[in-house]
This record gives structure tokens, C-alpha cells and sequence, in this order.
């Protein structure tokens, strides 16, 4: 059975309604993030400031390719994977991609709230940097085979529309 994978910039929500999704379909869920956290023994903010974003996402790529390695299983991926090309072949070819995206002024509201953890936000202008990311990665977002708006609806709301949207895959998944 194929994975679900969820895509889209930080504070769509990927990691929570990841796991109610996983439940709601009888999968295991990762999250790509605390593969690398694991990995490497460190907070991400803590991996950026030491070691910088390159080598981040490099071990970023090494989480992409162990979590798309296994079956069944909702893949909650960090905010950046669908910028390598690299990530997004290696999710599509074992899951079904779902983009979950929300206002800029969301966004922002959202992940205000763990401020520290978030160490592309920190500056001036968190919400221009907001909109510059995802102009940024807009083209990347459309790779996916579902998207779902989480500005202006609760968790169980977008775990049901997933769900709807994954019945066109059946056979992969339900």
C-alpha cells in the first residue's frame, strides 16, 4: 500500500493532521523532521545554527529517502523537502502527495507560537519572509496530487477531506 505524504510549509499543520490521518486510515505515521532530530541528536533550530541549512538538508534528504522506504505509513515531511527535486521523486514514486497550504497571516499566527523553533523566521519581517518562501516554493507545492486549504478549517475537517480526495485512490490506498 502506498504512503500518504504530506507536504507544505511550516505551520499547515503536516505533523498533527498527519496523525490523525494515520489513524483514521490504519497507518503508521513519521515525520521526517524527528528522523533527522533523531539522527543527529539535536533540535533543528540547534543543527541549523551549528551546521548551517546545507548540512541540514542533507540530512534532510537522508529522512526523505528512509521515511518513502516504508509501507503504509502517513510521512509528514519538513517545510523545505519539495524544494529538491530529488525528495519529490523519491515521494512520488511510494506515495500519494498532499500539499496542505494556508494564508501567509495563518502561517504566521501559527508558528508564532514556537517562534525559537522556527530558524528561517528569525528577522525583521517574518511574515515578507513568509510570502518570499512560498512564492518561492509555489511551483514545487503543485507536484502533489491533492491539496487541501487549512487556513479556515479545524484538524478533523481537513483529515476528512484528505480522506475524501484519497478515495480517487483506492486501490493505492483505502
Amino acid at each position: 500500500m502506498k504512503n500518504v505524504v504530506l507536504l507544505g510549509f511550516m505551520g499547515t499543520g503536516k505533523s498533527i493532521i498527519g496523525r490523525r490521518l494515520a489513524v483514521e486510515l490504519r497507518y503508521r505515521f513519521v515525520d521526517t523532521d524527528h528522523l533527522i532530530e533523531k539522527k543527529a541528536q539535536k533540535r533543528i533550530p540547534q543543527i541549523f545554527s551549528e551546521k548551517g541549512e546545507v548540512y541540514f538538508r542533507n540530512l534532510e534528504v537522508a529522512a526523505v529517502a528512509e521515511a518513502a522506504a516504508l509501507e503504509a505509513y502517513v510521512i509528514a515531511t519538513g517545510g523545505g523537502v519539495p524544494a529538491n527535486s530529488l525528495n519529490m521523486d523519491v515521494l512520488s514514486k511510494t506515495g500519494i502527495l498532499v500539499t496542505l497550504i494556508a494564508r501567509p497571516e495563518v502561517i504566521l499566527k501559527r508558528v508564532q507560537r514556537r517562534a525559537g523553533e522556527r530558524p528561517l523566521l528569525k528577522g525583521p519581517d517574518p511574515l515578507g519572509h513568509i510570502y518570499k518562501l512560498l512564492k518561492i516554493r509555489e511551483e514545487f507545492y503543485k507536484r502533489s496530487d491533492i491539496t487541501i486549504d487549512t487556513s479556515d478549517i479545524q484538524i478533523g475537517e481537513s483529515v476528512r477531506r484528505i480522506v475524501d480526495q484519497l478515495k480517487k485512490f483506492k486501490r493505492a490506498v483505502l
